[in-house]
């Protein structure tokens, strides 16, 4: 998933000089005279970012559901694109430089997991009174989630049905779904570095989930025997470790939100509710870097 930014933001560069230059000018004050959109706009776009909230009731409490969700959406892009990056670098044999966004990652995934506190204050009362008016909406249908899931390496090739209508969405969920993970990406970058792993492990479908493997966790455990400083595939075990954790426990919140607000009733896009994002918790992002932990 490479999808554009949209247009360059129509902003002019400035150099150091013509800075100082400017705050000369201004006696150390902050420019306010412009012509057109301000900068900060032209870059930011946030008079299309507040343009984006429109509630379905009157209920003052829904503004904070709708925009919470929709920074939630912000951070899934934000940290898919993270992993991307540190995807590419893995390839690369770069396992250094793919530390930075991995960090991120975890920065951004943390970020991510507090927004659950902004909804804490929401009773079964409170959402029920405008919870009729979202449909069958649900978060279950959230593309950009399917992103981040696939790219961590949770697969499930139903869950890009509901997207079928618009086949834009559904043609970069496809190919998301039939690329390596990020962490058949790094079980690849073991295997360059001389840890015996079989050939169906590394030829699988990437399409299929990964299915933890008694070889990775070897491979794992002898990774963080060695404790020097030169180590690098043990600080790559370390940062992945910190992704999969802050992933975990966001979904752990999202699980406790669900009970807060409406308990085990049925979810609005049909799930079960509760009982299907437990079963989905069950799922491990980077199976084997938990499992080689009992082995060390």
């Amino acid at each position: 998933m490479d999808r554009p930014n949209g247009p360059t933001p129509a902003v002019r560069p400035v150099d150091a000089e013509e800075r100082d230059r400017r705050a000369a000018a201004n006696a150390g004050e902050p420019t306010v005279e412009f012509t057109g959109q301000t900068p900060y706009d032209a870059y930011v776009r946030a008079s299309t970012l507040h343009g984006l909230q429109q509630p379905v009731s009157d209920d003052p409490g829904e503004m904070s559901f709708l925009m919470v969700s929709q920074i939630m959406e912000l951070y899934f892009g934000l940290v898919c694109h993270e992993l991307r990056e540190a995807q590419r670098l893995i390839d690369r044999d770069d396992v250094r430089g793919a530390l930075a966004p991995l960090r991120r990652a975890e920065l951004h995934l943390a970020g991510l997991v507090a927004s659950w506190q902004s909804l804490r204050w929401m009773t079964p009362a409170d959402f029920n009174k405008f919870r009729d008016l979202l449909g069958e909406g649900s978060g279950f249908q959230s593309a950009m989630y399917r992103h981040l899931e696939f790219r961590l390496g949770l697969r499930n090739a139903k869950l890009i049905r509901p997207f079928r209508q618009d086949p834009a969405v559904h043609a970069e969920l496809t190919a998301g779904l039939a690329a390596p993970s990020l962490w058949d990406a790094t079980i690849a970058l073991l295997a360059r570095r001389g840890h015996d792993l079989p050939a169906e492990l590394l030829d699988r479908d990437p399409a299929q989930e990964h299915e933890p493997h008694p070889a990775v966790e070897r491979a794992w455990t002898r990774i963080y025997a060695d404790t020097g400083p030169d180590n690098d595939l043990r600080l790559l075990g370390e940062a992945l470790t910190e992704v999969a954790e802050q992933f975990g426990d966001w979904r752990y919140l999202h699980v406790k939100a669900v009970q807060r607000t409406m308990g085990a009733k049925v979810g609005s896009g049909g799930s079960a509710g509760l009982t299907w994002l437990q079963r989905s918790m069950a799922r491990v992002v980077f199976p084997e870097l938990w499992s080689a932990r009992t082995f060390m």
